[in-house]
């Protein structure tokens, strides 16, 4: 078992910064890098960013590329997400999630275990 807890989130104006923390216990060995998604109401969870831990490679939703930036650390199983010029549309609920398969990054279904969420609200 996997327990994944984000921190993080709140209040900014719009061209503001947030830096999102994700910090996973348990069982994470089986696990082959980290990712964002958020999900705003009435919309499906999309993919926001992702860290590979092996070679470390990045991968982003092109909306947030040049403004967020995924970095995380295998060895204390944590992960963050630094967003900045942020923008009102992008206010939604922020999960971190384990990927199991070491591809499909973008993909819901590559994930396993899911945080309880953190909100992000961008006022205009």
């Amino acid at each position: 078992q996997v327990q994944l807890v984000e921190s993080g989130g709140g209040l900014v104006q719009a061209g503001g910064s947030l830096t999102l923390s994700c910090a996973a216990s348990g069982h994470t060995f089986s696990s082959y890098g980290m990712g964002w998604f958020r999900q705003a109401p009435g919309k499906e969870r999309e993919f926001v960013a992702a860290i590979s831990w092996s070679g470390g490679s990045t991968y982003y939703t092109d909306s947030v590329k040049g403004r967020f930036t995924i970095s995380g650390d295998n060895a204390e199983n944590t992960v963050y997400l630094q967003m900045n010029s942020l923008k009102p549309e992008e206010t939604a609920v922020y999960y971190c999630a384990t990927n199991i398969l070491g591809n499909a990054y973008y993909s819901t279904w590559a994930y396993d275990y899911w945080g309880q969420g953190t909100q992000v609200t961008v006022s205009s």
